[in-house]
């Protein structure tokens, strides 16, 4: 327990073997619940996590701490999700099939919600996110000031220094695309994992409608805005080491860029239009017109020209230029529209 409220904490994994176990091992002891997910990793990531498991849990059974919760079986008894249940805090579980690390915080969500969690915290095997700075994620969402946090590496002095320079040029543009996706305008590194959510937060969202591969964070956001969440962001340090990232980026960026397009248009179509008409669609609308124009407009003016017509150039210009004028305001607007919703996390 943690100033009154129950921690759950998921920890999805695939290929961390040599990382996993000691993500497990150094939780704060105030955690209720550690759901360590397997994605079907092809190294011994699976074997890692049920030792680690069974350690904690027999140390804490030992000293008593989690003896006000019962658990639904005995140690280490199979169970029919590929799970492994245990009498103590630490709940291995194992997906059927590589499913994408999404697949696997929500299968932790919604274990999280029938065990009763107050908080659920996210946490990735990595060994990228230290465990003993969870409180200050737990902190703004128990005294009821965000619905849903996340840390930032970025508002950590030196933060960024482990990061190369493509990391952080992409962290910094994918952080940029999530703000105008999602309207949380205020808060960024987007692709940070390390997250809270308050269980009441948790059941307004639809867990099976939310994206299943890396992505997740970014799509989450958008689902919360949507339900005016309150989304605090909380600085904290990363930890690199010998991780190796798994993700595709030839893959990643274009299905990522679809799906932050996709959130967007579904944000501006439910606040804008189905909550009540707002002549901020309009600035939009009329602002990808002129750009669309504009731009095409160039492009022919820029053989016309060539031939020693200025008059398509200088209109085209203009109607481009009044375009971004438009993209702008309309930004603007968006900003002032959802700054409420994004709240101090320190």
């Amino acid at each position: 327990m943690y100033r009154n409220q129950s921690i759950g904490v998921v920890v999805p994994a695939y290929n961390e073997a040599g990382l996993v176990g000691d993500v497990i091992e150094t939780m704060p002891t105030f955690v209720d619940r550690v759901y360590a997910i397997d994605d079907r990793s092809t190294d011994e990531t699976w074997a890692e996590i049920r030792a680690a498991a069974e350690r904690v849990n027999r140390q804490r059974a030992g000293s008593g701490a989690d003896s006000d919760r019962e658990s639904e079986s005995e140690a280490a008894t199979p169970l029919a999700d590929g799970g492994v249940a245990h009498d103590g805090p630490v709940v291995p579980l194992r997906n059927d099939r590589n499913m994408g690390r999404g697949a696997s915080v929500k299968r932790g969500f919604e274990r999280a919600l029938a065990d009763g969690i107050d908080i659920v915290a996210m946490m990735d095997g990595d060994g990228q996110m230290d465990p003993q700075v969870l409180d200050h994620l737990l902190d703004p969402i128990v005294e009821d000031r965000a619905d849903y946090t996340k840390g930032n590496r970025l508002m950590a002095g030196g933060g960024w220094a482990g990061m190369s320079r493509f990391r952080l040029f992409g962290n910094h543009m994918l952080s940029f695309l999530t703000k105008f996706s999602t309207g949380y305008w205020e808060v960024g590194d987007s692709q940070n994992g390390y997250a809270a959510i308050s269980s009441d937060m948790l059941r307004r969202l639809d867990i099976d409608g939310l994206y299943e591969d890396y992505g997740f964070e970014n799509d989450i956001l958008a689902k919360l805005n949507l339900l005016d969440a309150r989304v605090a962001d909380v600085p904290h340090p990363a930890v690199y080491g010998n991780e190796t990232s798994t993700i595709q980026y030839e893959t990643f960026i274009p299905r990522v860029s679809v799906l932050l397009a996709s959130n967007f248009g579904r944000r501006v179509r439910s606040k804008y239009l189905q909550g009540g008409f707002h002549p901020v669609v309009l600035c939009y609308l009329f602002a990808v017109v002129a750009l669309l124009v504009g731009l095409v407009g160039s492009v022919y003016s820029f053989v016309v020209w060539a031939q020693g017509s200025l008059g398509p150039a200088l209109v085209s210009s203009v109607v481009f230029l009044v375009g971004g004028l438009l993209l702008v305001t309309a930004l603007a607007v968006d900003v002032r529209l959802n700054s409420h919703l994004a709240v101090d996390g320190e």
